[in-house]
C-alpha cells in the first residue's frame, strides 16, 4: 500500500477524495516511526541502568562477594559513583570495564615484544650516530 500510495501522489495533489488514504498511509508510517523509537529508548534505558552492590554482584559473571567489591572500589579498579554513602555502578560503565580486562593472546604479546625491541634498537643507534642531541 505504501508503495502504490507514492507512485499515485508523487505528480499529482492529493484530492479530497483521497484524504482518507493519505491519512491512513500517513497514520502507519507514524505507528512505525513510534515502535522504532520505543524499541532504541528502551534498549538506551537498559545500558543505562543503575547497580547497587547487591545488583552488581548479581550481574558480574563471578558474583564477588560484597567485600571483594569494597576491596575494588578501594583500590579504584572498578568504575563507580558514590551518592552520600551508597555505591552505585552504571552498567554502560561495567559493560565497558568487563571488555576492557581481556587477556592478551601469545601472539599479541611476541608482536609487542618484537615492536618494543625494535624501536628500542632504533633509538640506540640514533644515539650512537646521531649523539645524544639527535
Amino acid at each position: 500500500m505504501a508503495r502504490r500510495f507514492i507512485l499515485m501522489f508523487t505528480n499529482e495533489q492529493i484530492t479530497f477524495e483521497r484524504l482518507p488514504e493519505a491519512m491512513e498511509f500517513l497514520i502507519c508510517k507514524v505507528e512505525r516511526l513510534e515502535t522504532l523509537l520505543s524499541t532504541l529508548t528502551s534498549k538506551e534505558s537498559e545500558d543505562d541502568k543503575w547497580f547497587n552492590l547487591q545488583q552488581l554482584c548479581d550481574y558480574l559473571p563471578d558474583r564477588p562477594a560484597h567485600q571483594t567489591v569494597y576491596g575494588w572500589v578501594s583500590q579504584r579498579l572498578i568504575p563507580y559513583h558514590k551518592k552520600g554513602k551508597k555505591l552505585q555502578f552504571l552498567k554502560s560503565e561495567i559493560d565497558l570495564w568487563l571488555l576492557s580486562d581481556k587477556r592478551k593472546t601469545v601472539q599479541e604479546l611476541h608482536s609487542e615484544a618484537n615492536e618494543f625491541l625494535m624501536n628500542k634498537n632504533n633509538n640506540r643507534l640514533r644515539s650512537k650516530y646521531y649523539g645524544n642531541n639527535k
